[in-house]
C-alpha cells in the first residue's frame, strides 16, 4: 500500500503542526509549509526525515507555493491531499477603529492565500483524485458585528462548497473544518478551556481517512467550555 502525502500550510505551529503529528501517526507523509523555517525543521526532525519535508515559503506567493508543491511531488512521488490552514487575525476589530492596512494583510492571507494554495496544488491533486481541506471557522457561519475576519472566513466556506462541486467531477473531495475558539498562538492570552489544536487535527484526519466514496464536506467543532 502506497503511503499518501498531505501538504500543510501554516505548519510551523498550532493547528498546522498538530495536524502534521496526527497525519504521520495515521500513516501519512507530510510536506510542511510556512515562513518559519527553523520551526519547520524542528518539527520535521521530530516527525522523522523520511516522513516529513520542511518547505519554507510564503502562502501569499504563488511561485513559492508552486515550487514547494513541485518539491513535494518530487520527494514523495505524488500529492494526495492539501490542508490550506494558514490564516491571520486582526488586533483591532470592527470598521470604525479598524486599520485598512491590517485588512489588506488579512485578505491577502485568509482569502488570497487559500486561492493561491488551491491553485498550486490543484493539478497534483487532480492527478491522484485527491482531497483539499480548508480551515474555516464558526465565525464564517454566523454574523459578527463589523467583523472583517468573520467575512474572510465566510469566503472560505463559500469557496469550499464551490471546490467540492468542482473536484467531484474528477473524483476529488473538499472539506472545510469550522472550529470555534481554539487555544493556539493565534491569541495573545492562553485559552485553556477552549478547543485544543489536537481537536481540530483529529477532525482533519477523520475527513482525510474516510473511504474515497464519501466526502465529509463540513465539520463544525465547538468548545464545551
Amino acid at each position: 500500500m502506497t503511503t499518501k502525502t498531505v501538504f500543510i500550510t501554516g505548519a510551523s505551529s498550532g493547528i498546522g503542526a498538530e495536524t502534521a503529528r496526527h497525519a504521520v501517526a495515521s500513516g501519512w507523509n507530510v510536506a510542511l509549509f510556512a515562513r518559519s523555517g527553523g520551526k519547520l525543521r524542528a518539527l520535521a526532525n521530530e516527525l522523522g526525515s523520511d516522513r516529513a519535508l520542511p518547505l519554507e515559503g510564503d502562502v501569499t506567493d504563488l511561485d513559492s507555493l508552486s515550487g514547494a508543491v513541485g518539491k513535494t511531488v518530487q520527494h514523495f512521488g505524488a500529492l494526495h491531499a492539501a490542508f490550506a490552514n494558514a490564516g491571520t487575525g486582526l488586533d483591532i476589530a470592527g470598521i470604525e477603529e479598524g486599520d485598512p492596512k491590517a485588512w489588506r494583510k488579512l485578505v491577502d492571507v485568509n482569502i488570497n492565500g487559500v486561492l493561491l494554495t488551491t491553485k498550486a496544488v490543484y493539478g497534483a491533486l487532480k492527478d491522484t483524485g485527491g482531497h483539499l481541506v480548508l480551515t474555516g471557522s464558526v465565525a464564517g457561519r454566523i454574523h459578527i458585528p463589523g467583523s472583517v475576519y468573520s467575512a474572510s472566513k465566510w469566503f472560505v466556506h463559500g469557496f469550499a462548497g464551490n471546490m467540492a462541486q468542482d473536484m467531484r467531477e474528477w473524483g476529488g473531495r473538499c472539506t472545510v473544518i469550522a472550529p470555534g475558539m481554539v487555544d493556539t498562538p493565534f491569541f495573545d492570552d492562553p485559552k485553556p478551556d477552549k478547543l485544543q489544536p489536537a481537536d481540530v487535527a483529529e477532525a482533519v484526519i477523520h475527513a482525510l481517512d474516510r473511504p474515497e466514496r464519501a466526502n465529509v464536506q463540513e465539520i463544525v467543532l465547538m468548545p464545551t467550555g
